[in-house]
């Protein structure tokens, strides 16, 4: 269509009008849809400048340079990898000046960039919205002076059109894609936290990360302080893991992060001094430091083949995400050493537990005139109930029964002492009240804070079957025979609280066949689900209901009702029990 011709389409002032709303109305339909919008803006410059090749040439800040993003007559091959730099042919002249250009002849222009050999007229406009360029629309004939002055008005106002519906569906697309990326990050941010196992953690990190952003090698460095380095904690490359070597601090692309504080981009690692290759084949690298308040505590770091892969909305992402690592890289962090320490812990507990196992009776010892079973049950690994056997002078036998305040590590040791002593003052005491007074006047001269001893010392007389009973808080023995029951009562402050403490002694004759049930307050503060004690009472019905059986008979069924009445529940205190029978 000759311009004559094709200007005469717009003769009324209406009919141009009627144009522009078409344009109008094809730009504004497809923010969503970028390739349509193109695909329209080149079918309505169909309709009034024909064309062999048209190119809309979209502008990259990060190439520097025009790209095609819709082409038609043009080979392939110039669609993919064609960059024109600004300045540089006809279009890249309309991008650096941004005004049209109209060349009727390319064959006498030098800036004239070979698309077609046939070609012979050029019209190139500049898309600018906001004062920004946004790319140039390009069309070619075959025809010399194929554009005329007219044309290139009627272009640039298309262009402008154009410019705004691009820059439109841009911010929508940003937009769109940030609002994406924000409930994409808010939902990894709480998967993140949900992982405590540091190394699960971390590949789950690097396998959410490579969703978003294609790298060829992902690594998360964590500060150690102590040897002033950034520690590979991580390291993926191409889908394996790898083993690198340590990164002084203040080194590298990760070291410029952690020194900043802020995110570093490396767009061609070759010409970066900063670089440390690791990887030869490695073109682009980026960086984005982890922190935690006022610490840095290790840097997220992505690595291309590619140069100047990394961009602007890459550095914005891993930002927004990078906080969120943080947290839960230091969670992980913390829970891995809370469960290290707890394993030294249990393991120290279990040398404790061995070792005090080893200080109090294997068994129930041979005691002349007596049949024993005993059993400790520590509500912890180590508890601190105890007893254990003593000989006294004259043939005599010490029992001690004992509850140390409190439970755990210091029970255990303060009740370790408490059988030291005993060992050592009980050679020196025919009956349990001196020797009581004895371990008091000991202890007090060691006296430890708000730490004391329940103690029970039953002295066993083999020759007359006499029990001399002298006890400081522990609940009193309970004697069965012959189905009834006795409970001898002797009382005194618990060993160590006051100087010069004088303690009863009361003398009980045992009968031949006489059942004597020792227990601590674990058994009878024992409760179930409800809440409900197993209480005093429970044991005295069950032991008023039979203990004629064998010391271990009594013992097995005082614990057998203690579990059925307690269920699941857990047990809070040390439940120790030593049941005595006098022989026949």
């Amino acid at each position: 269509m000759p311009a004559s011709s094709r200007a005469s389409r717009f003769r009324r002032r209406t009919d141009l009008l009627d144009f522009l709303l078409e344009v109008a109305s094809a730009t504004s339909e497809s923010l969503t849809d970028l390739d349509r919008l193109l695909a329209d803006v080149a079918a309505i410059v169909q309709q009034v400048m024909p064309y062999e090749l048209l190119a809309i040439m979209l502008y990259s800040e990060r190439q520097q340079g025009l790209k095609i993003r819709y082409a038609i007559g043009h080979r392939d091959e110039v669609i993919k990898n064609l960059v024109v730099p600004l300045g540089e042919g006809i279009t890249g002249a309309v991008a650096a000046t941004r005004q049209p250009l109209l060349v009727g002849d390319v064959r006498g222009e030098p800036r004239y960039l070979n698309a077609l050999d046939a070609v012979r007229s050029e019209l190139a406009v500049p898309m600018v919205a906001r004062g920004k360029l946004v790319g140039v629309i390009d069309v070619q004939s075959t025809r010399v002076n194929a554009y005329s002055d007219y044309d290139r008005a009627m272009l640039g106002l298309i262009a402008s059109r154009v410019a705004s519906a691009i820059d439109n569906a841009r911010l929508f697309r940003r937009v769109d894609r940030q609002n994406r990326t924000l409930r994409l990050l808010s939902h990894l941010s709480q998967e993140f936290s949900s992982i405590l196992h540091l190394d699960e953690l971390l590949s789950h990190i690097a396998e959410e990360v490579k969703g978003l952003i294609r790298y060829d090698a992902f690594s998360i460095l964590l500060v150690d302080e102590a040897a002033q380095c950034l520690r590979h904690r991580f390291s993926i490359r191409l889908d394996q893991r790898l083993a690198l070597d340590h990164i002084p601090l203040g080194r590298g692309i990760t070291g410029a992060a952690w020194r900043t504080r802020e995110p570093v981009r490396a767009d061609n690692t070759l010409a970066d001094p900063r670089y440390i290759p690791f990887h030869p084949d490695i073109r682009s690298e980026m960086a984005v430091p982890l922190v935690i308040g006022d610490r840095v505590i290790g840097v997220m770091d992505l690595e291309s083949e590619r140069l100047a892969y990394f961009t602007d909305e890459h550095v914005r992402m891993l930002s927004l995400l990078a906080p969120q690592v943080a947290i839960a890289v230091e969670n992980a962090r913390l829970y891995g050493e809370v469960g290290e320490r707890e394993r030294r812990i249990e393991k120290d507990l279990e040398a404790a537990r061995e070792l005090q196992d080893s200080m109090l009776p294997a068994g129930a010892p041979e005691i002349p005139g007596l049949d024993i079973a005993c059993v400790r049950r520590p509500a912890r690994i180590i508890g601190g109930d105890l007893y254990d056997f003593f000989d006294l002078p004259g043939e005599r036998v010490l029992i001690a029964f004992g509850d140390v305040s409190g439970k755990g590590v210091a029970a255990a040791l303060y009740g370790a002492l408490i059988s030291g002593l005993l060992r050592t003052l009980a050679p020196r005491w025919r009956e349990p009240a001196p020797l009581l007074k004895a371990l008091n006047n000991a202890l007090f001269q060691r006296r430890v804070e708000a730490r004391f001893v329940c103690l029970l010392l039953l002295g066993w007389d083999p020759a007359s079957r006499q029990l001399l009973i002298a006890n400081s808080g522990v609940p009193a023995p309970l004697i069965c025979r012959d189905g009834a029951l006795i409970q001898p009562q002797a009382s005194g402050v618990p060993p160590g609280l006051l100087p010069g403490t004088e303690y009863e002694q009361v003398a009980f004759q045992t009968a031949p066949g006489d059942v004597v049930v020792l227990y601590s307050d674990g058994v009878p503060d024992q409760v179930n689900p409800a809440g409900e004690e197993y209480d005093r009472a429970r044991l005295l019905r069950l032991l008023g209901a039979g203990c004629s059986d064998s010391p271990q008979a009594v013992l097995d069924a005082i614990l057998s009702d203690l579990d059925r009445f307690s269920q699941t529940a857990p047990v809070f205190d040390d439940q120790t029990l030593v049941v005595l029978r006098v022989k026949k």
